[in-house]
């Protein structure tokens, strides 16, 4: 059978790199103080939608929400392998909780139109919520499967995974379309494609095409309207939709549809406390276990 694939990713701020300025006193993230990335299980949840297509044929949409210069995550994707890009970026989509995320992104799916899989990683590391992909499933009124490891098998319609559980792993089976949330052992991401890198980093969205024809009007334009074809033509046209073009409704999106707020920022500063030098030494390691024991932490 054929598969269509709909995958959700972020770019997220890189957490491995969080200095004193990393969060605004809002309690929102300030995104500029910290280099962007791939949210780390996105790629796995894109790499397990390739490897679908590969056995099964189909393809493969990439969607990620949030601002203009998400497009690098969506390009990245194309290299690695992807057939369709959508940004979905729109000022009122701003300052979203995950409630008003997975409302977006079922939008997003519903325009998209029929699909197979809808694919996400387990969580995004700046907010390790794990709660974006089950209601999103949850929004689309379709089932769920999260923490998938491997797809053991696909036939008349159902699909059978292998899940990460606490203390090792469940088997589910469930109908298709169905949501998957992908955790990071699930396979290794490929590399970027030499050819596809040559090829889609030339992929824009309709903002980024305007701006490079800065004073002229787009509609009125039919050299702008020829070179917006040549690049459909050839699978380089991002697409771009706002809160009006999936039908979102302004109340359930952004800061307006987020009723998680945060209250309180705290700053913990980790200090050293006392520490003891231990000798590499039988002599060091016996007068060890001897504090130990007389500290009653071993009997």
């Amino acid at each position: 059978m054929s598969l269509t694939s709909l995958v959700f990713v972020k770019q997220v701020p890189d957490t491995h790199n969080i200095s004193g300025e990393a969060m605004k006193e809002d309690g929102t993230v300030n995104r500029g103080a910290l280099p962007a990335i791939f949210n780390p299980e996105d790629l796995n949840a894109l790499e397990l939608a390739l490897e679908l297509k590969e056995r099964f044929g189909g393809r493969v949409a990439v969607c990620t929400m949030g601002p203009p210069a998400a497009t690098g995550v969506l390009r990245h994707a194309l290299y690695m392998g992807a057939d369709e890009a959508i940004l979905l970026t729109d000022r009122k989509f701003a300052a979203a909780d995950t409630l008003a995320t997975s409302y977006a992104l079922s939008c997003a799916a519903r325009k998209f139109g029929a699909f197979d899989l809808v694919l996400c990683g387990r969580q995004a590391i700046d907010g390790d919520t794990a709660q974006v992909g089950p209601q999103t499933a949850e929004k689309l009124g379709i089932p769920q499967i999260t923490y998938v490891e491997k797809v053991l098998g696909l036939e008349a319609g159902r699909v059978r995974v292998r899940s990460q559980i606490e203390g090792g792993t469940e088997v589910a089976e469930c109908p298709l379309p169905a949501l998957f949330t992908v955790v990071g052992s699930a396979n290794t991401p490929r590399p970027a494609g030499a050819r596809r890198l040559m090829q889609y980093k030339k992929a824009v969205t309709r903002s980024e095409m305007l701006s490079r024809h800065a004073g002229k009007t787009y509609e009125d334009s039919e050299a702008m309207a020829a070179e917006e074809e040549r690049l459909r033509s050839r699978g380089l046209w991002i697409h771009e939709w706002s809160a009006a073009d999936v039908g979102a409704e302004e109340g359930r999106v952004g800061g307006a549809g987020s009723p998680t707020k945060v209250k309180k920022i705290e700053s913990v500063v980790l200090a050293a406390g006392e520490y003891q030098d231990i000798p590499p030494t039988d002599a060091g390691i016996q007068a060890l276990m001897q504090e130990l024991i007389a500290d009653h932490v071993f009997i």
